[in-house]
């Protein structure tokens, strides 16, 4: 050995910011769940058996429009794969049709004046409160309010402070499940303002420091590149100081943005993947999650009608989850079904390889694939994904990788081969 050790010491000394910043910053996956969608009502129009509600209306749906079978093979699912998602989709319907829910105050309610929509701001959060001492909630549960943008920012901000103020009164504590969005960001600066507007309201309302975080929609070109040729998305989520947990994607206001004709408006156009794998890459490495935007199609109609949306729906969803996108957006009762069956069907069809290949690697077995660690963490998250959204069972996992579903998240947050080496069986 040729080095002197103070070489060493130099080096520790120079990476040290380096060092700290991809444990603070980048330290990867935090565990926690990621809901599959996102359901956006107009908050005026919710109440707590609206979740059953959605449940009944989209299996009256399937019903009425072939049963399972049209909805799988709206998914491109046959045989026996299309029977385990067909069960699994039932259930989960009947059970819990919504993972996650937004009380829309923006687009979805519009301007109704103040009067209006104080009343409405209360009356939502005692229904959430409600629902809440129920247990009838959705995991996952919030509100959207206006934008931070001078015309709506006072109307905005007002309606979060009486929607949380009634919420914490009614349930006694901050709700753990609460989501707050924030819609329309296109500069740094509204992402800081709203991490100001945050910790006000946790003064206000007697909340510990910290404890309430936003969502980013990004529905603006501005957020992906700014005026003086950076990325603003990717500042606005460490501009968030630790607040940020999602950037949700804007279909139609960021295409409307891009001059994109109305008929030509999707979540598949190319100006979307541009700007979505923009986000993709802002948020790698963080705890950040990511969702996709909506379709405005509803399946409604003849039956050729309900199945051809359904084909669409079913195209969406899936391409969204071979990119990388876990949780997208659903406007329509309809929506529920080829969401749950693309998104069942998506875990179910890969469980084999997946869960095979990860239980070589942990015991060292030849197989066809030689894994390095990186991918290993992969094909844990993606069976731990699975198992969360209801697609996977434990005993799967066991059988297939020989680790629980504890033992699978674990891996899944794994930094490196030494702590994925002694969780082989």
């Amino acid at each position: 050995m040729s080095l002197p050790e103070h070489l060493y010491a130099d080096l520790d000394a120079r990476l040290g910011d380096t060092d700290a910043l991809l444990t603070s910053v980048f330290g990867g996956d935090d565990g926690r769940r990621q809901p599959v969608h996102t359901v956006y009502v107009p908050a005026d129009g919710y109440d707590p058996g609206l979740p059953q509600r959605w449940g009944r209306e989209a299996l009256d749906l399937v019903e009425d429009n072939g049963g399972f079978e049209s909805v799988c093979a709206a998914a491109d699912l046959t045989g026996e794969l299309a029977d385990q998602v067909a069960s699994r989709v039932r259930s989960k319907l009947e059970s819990g049709p919504i993972e996650d829910l937004r009380l829309d105050f923006e687009d979805g309610y519009g301007n109704r004046g103040d009067d209006a929509e104080d009343a409405d701001a209360v009356r939502a959060a005692e229904h959430l409160a409600t629902a809440i001492g129920d247990s009838t909630a959705p995991a996952w549960y919030g509100l959207r309010f206006k934008c931070l943008e001078e015309s709506t920012r006072r109307r905005g901000v007002r309606t979060l402070d009486l929607f949380l103020g009634t919420l914490v009164d009614a349930v006694g504590s901050l709700p753990t499940g609460l989501v707050i969005t924030l819609p329309k960001v296109s500069t740094v600066d509204q992402v800081e303002a709203m991490v100001t507007v945050c910790a006000a309201l946790e003064t206000g309302h007697g909340l510990p420091t910290g404890s309430l975080g936003f969502e980013i929609q990004v529905e603006t070109p501005q957020l992906i590149i700014g005026p003086d040729g950076r990325i603003p998305v990717a500042r606005a989520i460490h501009a968030g100081a630790g607040r940020v947990t999602a950037l949700h994607y804007g279909t139609y206001d960021y295409s409307a943005s891009l001059q994109i004709s109305a008929a030509n408006q999707a979540s598949d156009h190319p100006a979307a993947d541009f700007a979505k794998q923009v986000m993709q890459v802002a948020v790698a490495g963080t705890t950040v999650h990511l969702s996709d935007g909506s379709t405005n199609l509803v399946p409604a109609g003849t039956r050729e009608q309900v199945h051809r949306v359904w084909r669409v729906h079913a195209g969406l969803v899936h391409r969204a989850l071979e990119r990388g996108f876990y949780q997208g957006w659903d406007m329509h009762p309809g929506h529920l079904p080829t969401r749950y069956a693309v998104t069942f069907g998506f875990y179910r069809s890969g469980l084999q390889a997946a869960g095979g290949r990860l239980g070589d690697y942990l015991t060292r077995t030849t197989g066809t694939v030689m894994d390095e660690p990186a991918t290993a963490r992969a094909l844990a998250r993606y069976l731990q994904r699975g198992h969360a959204c209801g697609a996977v069972d434990e005993a799967e996992l066991i059988a297939l990788a020989g680790v629980d579903a504890a033992g699978i998240a674990e891996l899944a947050r794994a930094r490196s081969d030494t702590t994925a080496a002694q969780r082989r069986p």
